[in-house]
């Protein structure tokens, strides 16, 4: 069994999920099919109180392979080695199974290719680390092992890893912004997030890479923190809404803009294995490109592009 060592008292489940960088549902799960131990004793209540300093026994469970959905699609792997995989996720791909998605998901996708995953965080997630939203492109770190799974998770927790996102958005920014805005459900629409006092912390910053008068605009956004929806939330307090996202408001003037211009641009992080530094570019979809190569300037944006030029705009 793997341990930890927790630094303060609570609740069983919730330190663990904490330390995991895993949901507490997850959690909950293999602590009641007794696969976590204190002292050498099983413990299968999650709300049994720890203290500070307690070493805490766990294992993982192997999780059985989802029943194949035929995949229609095809996605683009950006890096791959025998721990990590990282690939540019098209638009319209759900990430991982859930009970209200009925078409195949990247998770089916991983399994049929006969890709070796982590199950760290169960049959329906097998070697997802993060996730992106359905209509939104970009690059996704997959796991392949148990422990490459658990050290990107800290990674995640200690943001040593993280993404640079670009967006097209409706209306230029007044001016470069951090936006700190907690978030939580929207209190009259259960489809939505909002940003809500009392809700969960939420911290973004936005830059500007490059606007048409009276918009549309390009920028890049980085997250502090991972809330559902964040980037579009906090784009919506600042009174701008991302291109093709009808459901935060987003009204077209040059007909329907079929998905949200939203993409993981750049993927940064430490090697799970050897702890070397990584940073992975997912070049942008075809109808998001075409967009750009469209409204702007494409010498201005190939320099506004690369990955160390972006970058060194949050520092």
């Amino acid at each position: 069994m793997n341990t930890v060592t927790t630094e303060q008292a609570g609740r069983l489940d919730k330190i663990l999920a904490q330390m995991l960088g895993q949901s507490r549902n997850q959690v909950e799960k293999m602590i009641r099919a007794g696969q976590v131990a204190i002292r050498g004793e099983p413990v299968t209540k999650p709300s049994h109180k720890v203290d500070a300093g307690t070493t805490i026994a766990y294992r993982f469970v192997d999780a059985p392979r989802r029943e194949e959905m035929p995949v229609d699609f095809d996605v683009e792997v950006l890096y791959e080695d025998d721990e990590l995989l990282v690939v540019n996720k098209p638009a319209g791909v759900v990430v991982h199974p859930a009970p209200s998605v009925k078409e195949p998901t990247l998770v089916d996708w991983l399994v049929q290719r006969g890709i070796s995953l982590s199950t760290l965080a169960g049959e329906e997630r097998h070697g997802i680390v993060h996730r992106i939203d359905k209509e939104t492109t970009g690059a996704l770190a997959v796991a392949k092992t148990n422990a490459a799974h658990q050290a990107l998770s800290a990674q995640l927790q200690d943001k040593t890893m993280g993404r640079y996102y670009l967006a097209l958005i409706d209306l230029p920014l007044k001016e470069d912004r951090i936006v700190d805005a907690p978030i939580a459900r929207h209190p009259k629409n259960r489809l939505k997030m909002a940003a809500v006092e009392g809700g969960r912390e939420a911290r973004t910053a936005f830059v500007q890479l490059a606007a048409v008068e009276g918009g549309p605009a390009l920028v890049a956004a980085k997250l502090f923190t991972g809330r559902t929806h964040q980037i579009r939330v906090h784009l919506g307090s600042l009174g701008r809404h991302i291109l093709g996202d009808h459901l935060y408001g987003f009204k077209s003037k040059e007909g329907k803009i079929p998905r949200i211009y939203l993409h993981a641009y750049l993927l940064y992080l430490r090697h799970p294995s050897h702890g070397g530094a990584l940073e992975i570019t997912a070049p942008l979809h075809t109808d998001m490109s075409a967009y750009l190569q469209r409204h702007f300037d494409q010498e201005k944006l190939h320099e506004i592009l690369e990955p160390d030029s972006l970058s060194r705009r949050f520092v």
